[in-house]
């Protein structure tokens, strides 16, 4: 997608995301497509589950597609398997750039997405770059549910924009940074619920954050050793299964955690 077509698409998309709310877009004639960007992300973070027309759709999705083909799109096969086990990758990067069968996101127990504006939480991100459909799905799926996600479960919603097909919600535990050992119990769970709802599905491949370490504040050492351990372990009593696992990492201490744990 070209600069251009980028700020044509959201000089209109971010008045007809005002409009909807009764708000004046008040956009500035000089505004930068980061600006934009920004205000749009901020409209979307914010806007409620609801229905929205034909066009504001249509717009929406060759605008993150456009910005998913410029950032560029990791696919499975580029990523090398870890030593530990075949079935087993590293790969830090942007999981909205990862194609895959299903990413797993980190959700609140609403599983209606972060409401901060321009936050940079995974939720955040699997959010806007999925576009405003995915939070309207998680709503559905919550009003059919009638009570808040509980946590160590997993809900599979469509990718809609992304580059895999699904998104797998689960709630992590908060730990505050002195995770109980019902933490850790949860905690495990999350990534077992996970791999049977993909299994479930018959997908080949899932792609895992570091659930908790954010702002639930489970120490990212001993969710990693968590991790590896439940996903082992899930696939030593799955043989039948055949599902590539990714461990996705932002962070530069996340990554070296996983290498010495995977052999990678």
């Amino acid at each position: 997608m070209t600069n251009e077509r980028e700020r044509e698409l959201l000089l209109t998309l971010v008045p007809m995301l005002c409009e909807e709310r009764g708000m004046d877009a008040g956009l500035a004639a000089d505004a930068s497509v980061d600006e934009l960007f920004a205000t749009f992300r901020a409209l979307v973070n914010t806007r409620e589950p609801m229905p929205a027309s034909k066009e504001l759709l249509t717009l929406q999705d060759e605008l993150l597609q456009g910005i998913a083909e410029n950032k560029g799109v990791t696919h499975l096969e580029d990523l090398e398997p870890c030593g530990l086990d075949s079935r087993i990758r590293l790969w830090r990067g942007d999981i909205t750039c990862l194609e895959v069968d299903a990413i797993v996101n980190a959700a609140n127990n609403q599983l209606l997405g972060c409401w901060a504006p321009g936050h940079y939480c995974i939720d955040n991100a699997i959010h806007t770059f999925a576009g405003i459909q995915l939070r309207l799905a998680c709503a559905e799926l919550m009003r059919k549910q009638g009570h808040e996600e509980a946590t160590g479960l997993a809900k599979v919603t469509p990718a809609f924009n992304l580059p895999s097909k699904y998104v797998i919600h689960t709630v992590g535990p908060i730990a505050h940074g002195m995770p109980a050992a019902r933490h850790r119990v949860d905690l495990a769970r999350c990534y077992k619920s996970c791999l049977d709802a993909a299994a479930g599905l018959g997908l080949g491949s899932i792609a895992f954050c570091c659930i908790s370490t954010g702002v639930f504040g489970f120490p990212q050492a001993d969710a990693a050793q968590i991790a590896v351990r439940s996903v082992r372990k899930w696939l030593a009593e799955h043989e039948g299964a055949r599902i590539d696992v990714v461990f996705n990492v932002f962070l530069a201490k996340d990554e070296a955690l996983y290498r010495r744990l995977l052999s990678c």
